[in-house]
């Protein structure tokens, strides 16, 4: 209890702190015009409140994520408390507001465009590619998960796994067509809500319950019933808990509702920070309910373990709320994953969006590829979904390097994250079952090896820029 109470303060501590930091990094100005006015058109820029920009910010980010990543994530032990708690302070709530702040600065330009205009259009073009791809996974994966449960909870009436799939699917090209408050705007917010009212009651519940949790003082390393590695493994399974290259193709989309930049850390950094809390109390909460690493693993998957603990400390009102948190936190994550790449399309095609047979054009292509991924098997579709999930994260954290260090900014918040996630990427690809399948020690050797060579070459563009660094103050 004393590590988990701990990490809690400290990701409090860090928003107030350490996020004010990278606010002051960054440079807010107050009194310049956000794209929700300078490019206002009734359809993805508009003004929005900034508590709705928040919770649509958050279920964007959170889909199931930091519920059953966590879950899994706490076999590895204690490790997994650190890794929330630093990775979401100095990782992932930077790439979060970062992305989000810069793409503000830039008009509301979509991720690929952002990185880009930094790393080149090399660069610019892989982004393209990759974003899209898990743009088009995401919606996969994250129609497959809602569905497959409602399904199970309808059995016996005609309402079967396949008629959720289009129903759901139905309600994706809705949400990717209409304009933003017509549906996202009208319905997170009352989902975010039940998502973190469902957080809070099992949170409470971690406190109430009797129950053995991790400690620090039992060790960090070698925890896992299965005996797999700590590192990059834990880093990978529990991805939007503490950094996620997702979240930077959905900050854009929020970049463009943002009244003003001094809401940019509530919005961006503490969505992140939100984020975090809820992975540390459901990796809490599962291993205290089944009392150790063993009882957890056989417990069954992260959605039954979800409605087990809720059913129990919470009974019918928090069986109500798993159901709606464990449907809605995926689905309100796909439907902006269509969305972000219909926007990702029109940025480099550059089309106005105004129209809807516009946007219907765009989005038919995306529709038909994610329908067809549904039909392979769902863990394979996972497998590769977190690969290219964390390495969106990398391509971006090294683009935000890029541009801090081309403003005259303190890059080294953003250069240490992208040195240890391209570790953790890298040694991954080169170890893991879908990859190379190479031992741990090369693959660990392989990835230091090409981080090293990404800051080497950081290094030769930080001689080259230091001598004319642009004025802090300037625009992107």
């Amino acid at each position: 209890m004393t590590t988990f109470c701990t990490a809690l303060v400290l990701l409090v501590l860090g928003y107030l702190v350490y996020g004010t930091i990278v606010e002051r990094v960054f440079g807010k100005n107050e009194t310049r015009k956000t794209p929700c006015y300078t490019q206002q058109d009734g359809v993805d820029y508009m003004p929005m409140p900034t508590w709705k920009v928040f919770l649509i910010q958050f279920l964007n980010i959170a889909g199931t994520g930091p519920i059953f990543g966590a879950i899994m994530g706490i076999l590895f032990g204690p490790a997994a408390y650190l890794w929330i708690v630093f990775g979401c302070i100095f990782a992932g709530a930077v790439h979060d507001y970062m992305s989000g702040m810069i793409s503000l600065r830039k008009g509301g330009v979509s991720l690929p465009e952002l990185v880009g205009d930094e790393l080149g259009g090399m660069a610019r073009l892989m982004m393209r590619i990759l974003s899209l791809v898990l743009m088009v996974l995401v919606g996969a994966v994250f129609v497959t998960t809602p569905a497959g449960l409602l399904g199970n909870l309808t059995e016996g009436s005609f309402a079967t796994p396949l008629f959720w799939t289009i129903l759901i699917f139905l309600y994706y090209i809705l949400a990717t067509l209409l304009p933003i408050d017509a549906l996202i705007g009208r319905t997170y917010p009352l989902f975010g809500a039940a998502l973190l009212i469902m957080a809070v009651g099992v949170g409470v519940g971690v406190f109430t319950h009797d129950g053995w949790m991790p400690e620090l003082t039992d060790g960090i390393m070698g925890h896992h019933p299965k005996g797999l590695a700590t590192f990059p493994l834990l880093c990978i399974t529990i991805a939007c808990g503490a950094i996620s290259g997702f979240h930077a193709t959905q900050s854009p989309m929020m970049a463009r509702c943002l009244k003003n930049e001094k809401y940019g850390r509530p919005v961006f950094y503490g969505a992140m920070i939100t984020e975090g809390m809820v992975a540390l109390i459901w990796a809490a909460a599962a291993v205290k309910f089944f009392g150790s690493y063993e009882g957890l693993l056989n417990g069954g998957n992260p959605a039954v373990i979800v409605n087990t603990i809720c059913s129990n400390w919470l009974g019918t009102v928090g069986a109500v709320l798993a159901i709606l948190g464990v449907v809605a936190a995926p689905i309100t994550s796909g439907d902006t994953a269509f969305r972000s790449a219909r926007l990702i399309m029109a940025d480099f095609l550059h089309v106005k969006q105004t129209r809807i047979s516009t946007r219907l054009l765009l989005s038919l292509p995306i529709f038909a590829l994610s329908a067809t991924l549904m039909l392979i098997d769902f863990d394979v579709l996972w497998r590769y979904f977190a690969w290219f999930n964390q390495t969106l994260s990398v391509i971006t954290l090294w683009a935000i390097t890029a541009w801090l260090c081309r403003k005259g900014k303190c890059f080294w918040l953003a250069f240490v994250p992208a040195v240890f996630m391209t570790v953790v990427c890298t040694s991954y690809i080169l170890m893991a079952p879908e990859g190379f399948q190479l031992s741990l020690p090369i693959a660990l050797a392989g990835g230091s090896a090409l981080a090293l060579l990404f800051a080497l070459a950081f290094g030769s563009y930080w001689r080259t820029v230091r001598k004319q660094p642009e004025a802090a103050g300037e625009a992107a």
